[in-house]
């Protein structure tokens, strides 16, 4: 069976992406698991190389095709767009419109088939607005850029997966947005993806919007019985093992202990916080529910220590491990052709 062949995106050039990615790409274990293709600017890495000290050759090529994914060579489909005297660690449009035109070139070789994940260095929020792509973060872009309706978050760190039913809107906007059949198709989502990652029968606890659940009433106006209860009650007649809902101040450290395979957060930061307690370096952003496989780093660009080489590449290299989990093996789009 091949290698996966991961295309890995540059994100905003100005941020730590392109020497996050050239220590992982430098990693030995990176070749044994994964055929990666990155898809950035090659100046900007070969300056994030000498930046890194990395002793790697940075080579262009036309596409996947044309890759040898040798030992010492970072290979990249070079959009060649980011001038030479861009500053590391300054927020600018020309690094936005950069990581929006990475993102567009991969998933156009995914939806093509000829690349099989997507793995992404963070992208600016600002400097993507600035150059006019009004997107809240990778998520909304991808989905738009893959014709997908819905999509979900799930962080995944050592010991927690977390999925989130609302992300990047205020916490008004989304328990206003929750509802029994957003939280249901969440859960679906989250659980589809780790029975493909190899988790038979997923244990999942369902968190509630107000402290300690409601408290049967007690807390909040009735959201746990009328937002989230008739989404258990649908999912666990169709043999899905959804429980809840559940106080997000006690379930995060049951999912820890061992008790829970994934948590479903209701919104941004009830889900974000406790997995960034675990480490930023170990944290991995996955989308769910696109029709390409998409991995991520769970930390943003680091300006304040961009282009220092200070930067830790660990959840990158997370990232690439568990876009390869996640991803079809080359034998079905070779007609079982084995390397």
């Amino acid at each position: 069976m091949e290698r996966p062949i991961v295309g890995i995106t540059m994100g905003d050039a100005a941020g730590v992406g392109p020497e996050i990615i050239v220590r992982a790409l430098a990693a030995p274990e990176v070749r044994r698991i994964a055929r990666p293709l990155v898809i950035g600017d090659a100046a900007r890495l070969r300056r994030a190389a000498e930046i890194v000290r990395e002793p790697v050759a940075i080579e262009t090529v036309a596409g996947p095709e044309d890759a040898t994914y040798a030992e010492g060579v970072i290979e990249v489909v070079d959009l060649d767009c980011v001038p030479d005297d861009l500053p590391f660690g300054r927020l600018s449009p020309v690094a936005g419109e950069g990581a929006y035109r990475f993102i567009e070139r991969a998933v156009e070789l995914a939806t093509a088939g000829r690349i099989d994940a997507i793995c992404t260095a963070p992208l600016n929020k600002e400097a993507l607005h600035a150059a006019g792509h009004r997107y809240p973060g990778h998520t909304e872009l991808l989905a738009e850029l893959t014709g997908t309706d819905e999509v979900s978050m799930m962080l995944s760190a050592p010991k927690l997966r977390v999925i989130h039913v609302t992300t990047h809107i205020g916490l008004v906007d989304a328990v206003r947005r929750i509802e029994p059949g957003l939280v249901e198709r969440t859960v679906r989502r989250g659980h589809a993806t780790l029975v493909k990652s190899g988790i038979a029968e997923p244990r999942i606890a369902v968190c509630g919007i107000n402290p300690h659940a409601g408290e049967n009433g007690l807390f909040g106006q009735g959201e746990e019985e009328e937002k989230v209860v008739p989404a258990i009650e649908r999912l666990r007649a169709d043999g899905i093992d959804a429980r809840g809902p559940l106080p997000a101040d006690t379930v995060f450290f049951r999912a820890v202990r061992g008790d829970f395979d994934l948590v479903v957060a209701m919104y941004h930061d009830q889900g974000h916080g406790p997995v960034k307690v675990m480490g930023l370096e170990a944290g991995v952003n996955i989308t769910v529910g696109l029709p390409v496989i998409r991995t991520s780093v769970d930390h943003g660009t680091a300006f304040d220590i961009a282009g220092t080489g200070r930067a830790d590449h660990e959840s990158m290299l997370e990232a690439l491990r568990q876009a390869v989990d996640l991803a079809p093996s080359r034998t079905e789009h070779n007609g079982g052709r084995e390397s």
